[in-house]
């Protein structure tokens, strides 16, 4: 059992110490925006550009993303270890400067986006946009260590993930690159300018304010998984969270993939024309995100992780037997999805995002953020992300149907559950087996 761990904020809000309290802040909304940036316009605005107006095959749109993914990565690798080689990761104002540069680049390409015709055009969009993504989140990440409390990132992390989810899904939007590129150009002007301000090293109350937050690595620096010993690079203990988030990531997308490229499925849950069935979707996520912050704070990580893949694999055994019924029984199913469905989806997808954003600040210290979230998201995310969407891609080519797909999908899921358990299980009885052989002693 864990005990229950008491927020830091409230101290910092009872202390009226609102420096430390508007480092909260800064980090939640530059989280959000990131986060909402390339879950809806990266993420879905440039399947839509490269299908519909640039004329493209979804095959090779799903090649042009594949390179996005393994060019951010590498981006996102030497910018991660640049940073920490030149302490860079303990420099709020050039964190702020470097972010500022990438926001930037992000908006004007925002803008062009919609105006994109041509093939090598696209091209060209792809590499400069795997260029600010690559530098982005490593130095946003990198910030965890001087705006959030070890105790707190948890909580940080979930409020990140609802308040993302909760917009996505809540706010019904085309899925066109054209209201994306609208949307996000509005929203990013004001963010564009407060990132000036606090880059711009002219404004004397700012910089006193940064003065003292830039101080705060050297508190909140080092990682929760980082005691006794830091956790390095090349050793288990960052290893296993990458292959765990990989597993993660490469479920969602390889499960994902395919339930929105089906209309029944699609229509009846995140673009379904029933305002309440997109609020079902967007309240599960809050409470997703909620109990996922609530357990990483006060018990192991493995927790999160034995929670996130036992969610997807019930997600995806409910998908499978509504497909089941719905052949036999045609007329009483009528070939909808159970509102259910996507609800207990999205409480996984929060699980796991919610770890995502508080895991590799807590497995670092200042002097390996850059390099630990560069690898971490970069492996697990964007990786995970472009292999599964290769094999998404095959399973198409090969006209596998749905069912078959989405069986996939649930053995793996089932696997890597039922792998975690076995480990956890081994993991424990090494334990005792020592502690055995050592009172023996």
């Amino acid at each position: 059992m864990g005990s229950e761990i008491p927020m830091r904020l409230t101290t910092y809000l009872r202390e009226r110490q609102w420096t430390t309290v508007f480092g909260y802040l800064l980090f939640v909304a530059l989280m959000v925006a990131g986060y909402y940036y390339n879950l809806t316009f990266v993420q879905l605005g440039l399947i839509d550009l490269g299908t519909r107006l640039v004329g493209m095959s979804e095959t090779a749109v799903s090649a042009w993303m594949a390179a996005l993914a393994l060019c951010t990565l590498l981006v996102a690798v030497v910018t991660g270890v640049t940073m920490d080689r030149r302490g860079w990761s303990t420099d709020v104002r050039t964190k702020l400067r470097l972010l500022f540069g990438v926001v930037c680049v992000q908006f004007a390409l925002t803008l062009v986006a919609p105006h994109v015709r041509t093939v090598p055009a696209f091209g060209a969009w792809i590499v400069a946009a795997s260029v600010g993504l690559g530098v982005g989140f490593p130095v946003s990440f990198s910030l965890a260590i001087d705006l959030v409390p070890v105790p707190d990132r948890g909580y940080v992390a979930a409020a990140i993930t609802a308040i993302a989810y909760f917009a996505a899904n809540a706010v019904p939007l085309s899925w066109s690159i054209d209201v994306f590129s609208r949307l996000m150009t509005a929203a990013m002007a004001p963010g564009l300018v407060v990132l000036a301000v606090l880059a711009s090293g002219r404004v004397t109350r700012v910089e006193a304010v940064l003065s003292e937050l830039g101080g705060q690595h050297r508190e909140f620096g080092r990682g929760r998984f980082c005691y006794p010993d830091p956790v390095r690079a090349r050793s288990l203990a960052f290893a296993v969270p990458v292959v765990l988030m990989f597993g993660v990531f490469f479920v969602d997308s390889l499960g994902f993939l395919r339930i929105i490229d089906t209309p029944s499925l699609l229509l009846s849950s995140w673009q379904s024309p029933d305002l309440a069935t997109r609020w079902v979707i967007a309240v599960a996520h809050v409470l997703g995100a909620v109990m996922a912050g609530v357990i990483y704070v006060n018990y192991p990580m493995n927790r999160v992780f034995l929670w996130t893949f036992a969610l997807f694999a019930l997600t995806h055994v409910l998908y499978t037997s509504d497909l089941r019924v719905a052949a036999v029984f045609p007329t009483l199913t009528a070939g909808s999805s159970s509102p259910l469905n996507p609800a207990f989806y999205a409480v996984a997808v929060s699980f796991y995002t919610t770890l995502n954003f508080a895991l590799w600040p807590d497995i670092s210290t200042p002097e390996t953020i850059g390099t630990h979230s560069a690898i971490g998201i970069g492996v697990a995310g964007w990786l995970a992300t472009f292999t599964s969407t290769a094999l998404a891609l095959y399973f198409q080519a090969t006209e596998l149907p749905l069912l078959s797909h989405l069986n996939v999908v649930q053995a793996l899921s089932l696997l890597l559950l039922f792998g975690l358990a076995v480990g956890l299980y081994v993991r424990r009885m090494v334990e005792i087996a020592g502690a055995d052989g050592g009172a023996t002693a």
